[in-house]
């Protein structure tokens, strides 16, 4: 599994000083956020959408491996086929073998998040492949040498002129900077000619339909289609949680994605994709591939606490909603999936005590839960990977808290389980605490409370609680 890249709590506080980034990630907000409740609004039956969205994603979860036989057993019949990878590393040598028996020499990539969690780009380029991202967004990052900021807009923290330099080599500083449509234009040109010579499409998969073993996928540019019709080889790749039992149920799923995404009734390409080309067909690949991942899924599976993320359709509404995210950015987080799900998948995926702050990456104040369209409970599985986090499990064996920080916390629980050990407790404090208070205010702590008082100033606790006060001001009324 790839370890995280960054320290949360140092990308978060470099993020809180960059005032363009701070600027630009506002329009997941302005956007997005407001974009879905529009959505939402327009839409009378809304939450009985979510409601039946849920029960679609609990009911296949619970019978996954029935519906990922059907799966592949359907894609088979259509003229594809299917390969089971146990972990990315697996995935990748698939591909990358497949590319090398079938002679590839340029390859296209379509926008896929599971692509991005096995660095699929990355290793193939290693390979001798020239391999590029057609999605806009995820060209531009690409050309930064970047991972993805959004799960829906991978490059919302760039600028305009950011973009610019990226796309145009002859761009400077002071040059006037080219508006949305002119780079949109830049890049369709570099990008038109490697469509006409590629061999391969590597794309993701919104949907697998279990009972005709189609796949469908979601998209806003015309790249997701052409990368599923113009190589000979189409290869799609999928975690083993993307699947949906019918078409009936990808009718309701569609629906809730696409508002909860992007705001829109309907993407301006939805493309639904059932194996290679039928010998009456005119477009179409020549061989089509399905990868299905697990890459730590079966953990996620196998923990009845944890199980609810698999849910997750990677619309993005919780990060949009979060008002954490909505500061500290996605590279914060250190790995493929930021925001509320990316705080609970992570952690799980690449190991709690590698990832130990990303629970803590949140105010619990439940904007996640109230954005989600299959009503997955984020912040009940934040609460439990916290609790992991100090106490260790029996399945989850990563502690990261030190003896002397659970012997604080449990003195605490004790001192709350009573009035007067609370009183007791509150004085000892303000005994304790008198001396490197300034004017009643503590501004810097020693360890391990230091991190109370590394952005705050705290009160002092009072010398007397509210219930003497009162009692006090009762007896001088008599």
């Amino acid at each position: 599994m790839k370890p995280l890249t960054v320290n949360f709590r140092s990308k978060a506080a470099e993020t809180l000083q960059d005032a363009q980034i701070q600027q630009s990630i506002e329009h997941v907000y302005t956007g997005f956020f407001k974009g879905r409740l529009e959505a939402a609004g327009d839409t009378p039956e809304w939450e009985e959408l979510r409601t039946k969205g849920k029960a679609i994603k609990d009911h296949t979860i619970a019978h996954l491996d029935y519906y990922l036989g059907q799966l592949a057993d359907n894609v088979e019949k259509n003229g594809g086929s299917v390969f089971f990878a146990e972990d990315a590393a697996e995935a990748r040598k698939h591909i990358i073998d497949l590319a090398h028996k079938r002679e590839i020499k340029t390859v296209i990539k379509s926008k896929s998040m599971v692509s991005e969690e096995m660095g699929l780009a990355e290793a193939m380029n290693d390979e001798g492949f020239e391999t590029i991202e057609t999605d806009l967004g995820e060209y531009i990052i690409q050309l930064a040498g970047e991972t993805p900021y959004h799960l829906i807009a991978p490059a919302v923290h760039k600028s305009r002129t950011d973009v610019a330099k990226l796309l145009d080599d002859d761009f400077k500083e002071g040059d006037p900077v080219p508006d949305a449509t002119e780079l949109t234009m830049m890049a369709r040109e570099k990008l038109r000619g490697v469509f006409e010579r590629a061999d391969m499409s590597v794309t993701g998969v919104n949907f697998a339909v279990a009972e005709s073993g189609s796949i469908a996928l979601v998209t806003n540019e015309g790249n997701g289609r052409m990368s599923t019709t113009v190589p000979r080889v189409h290869v799609a790749v999928m975690g083993m949680e993307k699947i949906i039992p019918s078409i009936q149920d990808l009718s309701t799923m569609l629906r809730i994605l696409i508002r909860s995404a992007t705001g829109q009734r309907i993407s301006t390409y939805v493309t639904m994709v059932n194996g290679k080309r039928k010998p009456d067909e005119e477009e179409g690949p020549e061989e089509f591939h399905l990868v299905i991942m697990n890459n730590g899924r079966q953990k996620l599976l196998a923990d009845p606490q944890m199980r609810e993320s698999l849910n997750c359709i990677r619309c993005g509404a919780c990060l949009n909603a979060c008002p954490v995210y909505r500061k500290v950015g996605g590279h914060a987080y250190g790995w493929v999936y930021p925001g509320p799900i990316g705080a609970i998948v992570t952690p799980v995926l690449t190991g709690l005590k590698d990832a130990s702050n990303l629970p803590n990456a949140s105010s619990l104040c439940g904007a996640c839960h109230d954005a989600c369209p299959v009503k997955i409970n984020i912040p009940r599985m934040l609460l439990e990977l916290r609790y992991r986090t100090a106490e260790g499990s029996s399945d989850i064996e990563e502690r990261t808290s030190g003896a002397k920080e659970r012997g604080i916390w449990k003195a605490w629980r004790i001192g709350m389980m009573g009035r007067k050990r609370f009183d007791w407790a509150a004085r000892l404090s303000r005994i304790v605490l008198l001396p490197i208070a300034r004017n009643g205010w503590l501004k810097k702590t020693p360890p391990p409370i230091s991190g109370w008082t590394s952005t705050r100033d705290f009160p002092l606790t009072a010398s007397k609680s509210l219930k003497s006060r009162l009692s006090s001001r009762a007896k001088k009324a008599k």
